[in-house]
């Protein structure tokens, strides 16, 4: 090899050895990078795991229900280790500590949420509460507008009678027609009679009761749903509801069976109408508090009121619940009008009780 070439080689090896120092310097300072953020993650875990591992057997306990086995001094404390590992959580986030630890804290803070700051009644607890005067105190919160519904209610089958005898054509209005239908105006007393009595079984009389039950129970929720109009859609429902009914009535009426259409609606209908009444009264309370807030605003009147109307709709979808029950039982087992008179009544008798007369003297 010639001296120039000898040169060159030595001038190539120089910058080699060069890199591969630079190199090495670099790889050794990002080892013990890598070094000294796994040092703090041990040094971060070992010095609050002992916290964190108090906690997790705190809020063990609790989940099992066992809080008789924790001490005063486990309680006292369950704030401020909860407290602590939501600090130690924020910091692990920000500081990229290994992922296994990241999850662990998640998981802790929150289940330790729930134990600190979730709800405190159980599912048994909180049907005590509602079915002990929650919801009876609900129903008298709204009295006025539940006045005002059932005037409207009132009026409602007034109007429809009045429509319906002034010109029978309305009836069809009033009344949806199915297939084979044959309570429409012109029926004899005995086609009449003979979809009230007589049927222990799937009949037309099921068919009916079954569209009265759905129509009756989406009237309920929209009458409900419509609220945040002024209530304008809410009462509007109602009437045309009632104009039902009345139209109803009068087709019974005019064949000398008014009291035995009565009875049969009774049975389940005192519960179901009533339903549908604070369905509708539930959603003109919203409607007039988003008209007439007060001083409060409209956002905070329209929030108190609507958590006044969800308590007494969460009752009205029992009350249909229970409709659907008695209209089912009574319709095999009841095939008389006294006796469907006085289950109506009774049941009339006990909503009356319950919502006006039920837990006045008990604190809200």
């Amino acid at each position: 090899m010639s001296e120039g070439g000898r040169q060159e080689r030595r001038q190539e090896l120089g910058v080699h050895g060069a890199l591969t120092r630079l190199l090495g310097r670099a790889g050794g300072q990002e080892a013990a990078a890598i070094s000294a953020a796994t040092l703090r993650s041990d040094r971060f875990r070992i010095d609050r795991e002992a916290d964190w591992r108090r906690l997790e057997a705190i809020v063990g306990r609790l989940e099992a229900g066992r809080l008789r086995a924790l001490s005063d001094e486990d309680l006292t404390a369950l704030p401020v280790l909860y407290r602590e590992a939501v600090s130690s959580l924020s910091i692990a986030r920000e500081t990229s500590l290994d992922a296994a630890a990241l999850a662990y804290l998640e998981a802790l803070v929150r289940r330790a949420w729930f134990q600190v700051y979730g709800p405190r009644v159980t599912l048994g607890g909180w049907l005590r509460r509602f079915f002990g005067g929650e919801w009876s105190r609900a129903v008298r919160a709204i009295g006025f507008d539940v006045g005002i519904a059932l005037l409207l209610m009132v009026l409602g089958t007034v109007a429809g009678w009045l429509l319906v005898a002034g010109d029978p054509a309305w009836y069809a209005a009033f009344v949806p027609a199915e297939p084979g239908e044959v309570r429409v105006p012109g029926a004899s007393q005995a086609a009449l009679r003979g979809v009230l009595f007589g049927h222990s079984g799937e009949s037309g009389l099921a068919a009916f009761a079954a569209m009265l039950f759905g129509h009756n129970a989406q009237i309920s929720l929209l009458a409900f749903a419509l609220g945040f109009a002024f209530g304008v859609p809410s009462l509007m429902l109602l009437v045309q509801n009632a104009g039902m009914l009345g139209a109803m009535l009068w087709l019974y009426h005019g064949r000398g069976l008014t009291l035995d259409l009565v009875g049969w609606l009774s049975i389940h209908g005192t519960t179901e109408l009533f339903a549908v009444l604070l369905s509708g009264a539930a959603g003109l309370h919203i409607g007039r508090a988003m008209a007439f807030p007060g001083r409060r605003g409209v956002l905070a009147a329209a929030g108190a009121a609507g958590r006044r109307a969800s308590v007494v709709m969460i009752g009205v979808i029992v009350m249909l619940v229970v409709a659907a029950c008695l209209e089912g039982l009574g319709r095999q087992l009841v095939d008389e009008t006294s006796g469907r008179l006085v289950v109506g009544g009774a049941m009339l008798a006990f909503w009356l009780w319950y919502f006006y007369a039920f837990g006045r003297g008990r604190a809200a």
